[in-house]
């Protein structure tokens, strides 16, 4: 049976909003005076090139959101039974993020 993954089109158009946040925010703090903007291929400026992940890195991450999801759910769960709770709350989630965190 397949796992069920996060959509890949789902993650780019993410990845996509916070590269251009970042590339806002940027050039907000560099100033737009384009005497810094190296060239880096015909016709293009490194701060106009649009940034991309291919389709691998994207099912890639994916992948690795799903399992690092399902493991956060888990041991939340872990600590919920533990503690006679019916239900995971966010303070379970506290709990085990910084271990969570170092783990992944």
């Amino acid at each position: 049976m397949e796992e069920v993954t996060f959509d890949p089109g789902l993650i780019q158009a993410i990845f996509k909003h916070i590269w251009t946040r970042r590339a806002l925010e940027r050039e907000k703090n560099e100033g737009n005076d384009g005497t810094d903007c190296e060239q880096v291929g015909t016709g293009t400026l490194k701060k106009t090139r649009t940034t991309s992940a291919n389709s691998n890195a994207l099912k890639l991450s994916c992948e690795l959101l799903r399992i690092f999801i399902t493991e956060a759910v888990q041991r939340s769960a872990m600590i919920a039974e533990a503690e006679g709770a019916g239900k995971i709350e966010g303070t379970h989630l506290e709990r085990i993020l910084p271990q969570l965190l170092l783990d992944f």
